[in-house]
């Protein structure tokens, strides 16, 4: 179908839209970011979903508009580009002109940002998603709850690996416990997957600092082994905020441990000596080096493989008050590891266009999903899920 331009009122000329097909009546979504690292994928995953409406939207028409004519020709809900600067004092009157039913937040690193964005969601009386895995900003985004649930809209924040695929697996693996003494997580990417400045600031963030718990951001470091192809990883301590947020949530409070991988491992043990360095005060901020360090470690993405993984563990006691351990793991190979950041956001998505009713108001993305969820947003991507043997 040829592509139709959509008239743009006079007091938005900074907005432009390309539209693909025009329907009034699918579910509108509007991607923030959206063709940004992980806005890409999401925009990809979102598309092949019957039944929307996708606003992709950034500072960039162009680029917006790039990712559309890539996507259309196979996409089962038509596709818009629009220029939206988050920065933007009149936000919020923008997205009531564009009336999205749902605004998804792609545009990290989230840490320092404030929370504008939720906020003209919930004056624009639009749901509001994000992937923020920054500790404080998915803790804190409970302050926005009178004001969601008075607009009757659901805000949510982590809709990403952490907390909203941690915490379904939490979920799912503690049913039925009586209690539950530790949760251990842990996520390492394939060396030659395609990672996003953003991602690469956020970690250089925490590294040398100190975490709830008392570990220190990538000063330790432990071993894992998962199924095969990935195999045996290290992980260190990161900050996410499942640190803080998983441990309420079951009964025995336990302890929570996070850790995060570089395949390679020199430069996982470069990554040590980084947090050793700023731990002592001789760095100050490793995330200002972002750029130049992105840099150096690309220089080695053809080392290592295209395979990346995630596990669960959560131990306790079941019913009968006999201790047990369960494990979950999550593989991800030919390069989909970085999609899957973006399921959460995409299984909402879905829920929503369907009409599920969704308790308004706004709260981390925990106890919103199950597995199940995941697994069918992932359907035709190279991701593995299951539980331990």
């Amino acid at each position: 179908m040829p592509a139709v331009q959509r008239p743009i009122e006079r007091g938005l000329s900074s907005m432009c839209c390309l539209c693909y097909t025009l329907s009034m009546s699918n579910f509108h979504v509007l991607v923030i970011g959206g063709y940004g690292f992980f806005g890409t994928r999401l925009v990809e995953l979102l598309s092949r979903q019957p039944g929307l409406h996708i606003l992709v939207a950034g500072r960039s028409y162009t680029q917006a508009a790039a990712l559309v004519h890539k996507l259309a020709p196979g996409a089962a809900s038509p596709l818009e580009a629009h220029a939206l600067d988050i920065a933007a004092p009149a936000l919020a009157q923008t997205l009531a002109t564009l009336h999205p039913a749902a605004v998804i937040h792609t545009a990290g690193p989230f840490q320092g940002q404030d929370y504008r964005v939720a906020s003209a969601c919930i004056a624009a009386g639009a749901h509001y998603i994000d992937l923020a895995d920054g500790r404080a900003f998915v803790a804190g985004i409970g302050a926005l709850h009178g004001a969601a649930t008075s607009a009757g809209v659901l805000v949510t924040s982590g809709a990403s690996s952490v907390p909203a695929l941690s915490g379904a697996a939490a979920d799912a693996l503690a049913a039925g416990m009586r209690s539950v003494g530790a949760i251990d997580i842990g996520i390492s990417p394939g060396n030659r997957t395609e990672r996003g400045l953003s991602t690469v600031r956020a970690i250089l963030g925490y590294c040398g600092q100190p975490l709830p718990g008392g570990a220190t951001g990538w000063r330790t470091t432990r071993a894992h082994t998962y199924p095969a192809p990935v195999g045996r990883r290290l992980l260190s301590p990161c900050d996410v905020p499942d640190l803080e947020l998983l441990g309420p949530r079951f009964p025995g409070t336990p302890s929570v441990r996070f850790g995060a991988g570089l395949e390679l491992g020199f430069l996982h043990r470069g990554m040590n000596l980084m947090a050793w360095l700023a731990q002592r005060g001789l760095v100050r901020d490793w995330a200002a080096h972002a750029p130049l360090l992105k840099r150096a470690a690309d220089w080695f993405r053809h080392c290592g493989s295209d395979a990346g993984a995630m596990h669960v563990r959560v131990t306790g006691l079941d019913a009968a008050g006999v201790q047990v351990a369960r494990g979950w793991s999550l593989v991800a190979t030919h390069g989909d590891g970085p999609f899957v950041p973006t399921l959460a956001a995409a299984a909402l998505v879905r829920r929503l266009a369907a009409g599920d009713v969704l308790p308004p108001g706004a709260r981390p993305c925990l106890g919103l999903l199950t597995l199940a969820d995941f697994e069918r947003a992932a359907a035709g991507l190279h991701i593995v899920m299951k539980a331990d043997q």
